[in-house]
């Protein structure tokens, strides 16, 4: 059985999902991830409340050094160009000890609109965001320190035409199971209604 034929089946355990994935190449679970259409991420992004929390550490696993780049490779469902829908986010951690990531958006996009610079942290201090999701990929805030070299200048995402696509905007993540996460876009404190899914590279 295919991941969309699971979701369309409406499952509703985080569990049948993940055994889903268990063991299947990388190559197979990005091809799965991909085939998601907005309403198999809606009820991905549903399901995985279920999931255990997502943390800083399954986005950028603790054996990393410090500014180590660690990629995701994404798929969203904005209506834009198809090739604007696929992305990476490039993580890493700061240098300066605190439970929180760097990053910005890697693909066609940024010739158009700038990296998307964000900082990542969790929100279980926040109760209306914690319902959201568990890490907050957030755009009101950029990289206050040292990033990984061959990243792009940082910006403020106010600046420019990325202040489209990425100002006042956060992303709220919940976990699906290793390595896979799914995110809700919100602009301000309005939901969106429209995900991404993503798949950390670890080969």
């Amino acid at each position: 059985m295919q991941l969309t034929e699971l979701l369309e089946r409406r499952v509703t355990r985080i569990a049948e999902v993940a055994e889903w994935f268990a063991d299947r190449p990388f190559a197979e679970r990005r091809e799965a991830l991909f085939s998601l259409d907005r309403s198999g991420q809606r009820h991905l992004y549903a399901v995985a409340a279920q999931a255990d929390a997502i943390s800083v550490a399954d986005l950028v696993p603790a054996e990393k050094s410090d500014r180590a780049e660690v990629r995701h490779h994404g798929r969203n469902t904005l209506p834009v160009p198809r090739a604007f829908r696929t992305f990476e986010k490039r993580f890493c951690r700061p240098d300066d000890g605190t439970s929180r990531l760097f990053g910005y958006n890697e693909g066609a996009s940024v010739r158009w609109f700038g990296p998307g610079y964000f900082v990542a942290y969790p929100v279980r201090d926040n109760p209306v965001w914690a319902a959201r999701g568990d890490v907050v990929v957030d755009y009101f805030q950029v990289p206050d320190r040292a990033v990984v070299g061959s990243w792009p200048r940082v910006v403020p995402n106010e600046q420019g035409l990325q202040r489209m696509v990425f100002a006042g905007t956060r992303d709220f993540l919940r976990r699906v199971t290793d390595g896979v996460s799914i995110g809700a876009a919100y602009k301000g404190e309005r939901a969106l209604d429209h995900y991404f899914v993503l798949l950390r590279d670890d080969r």
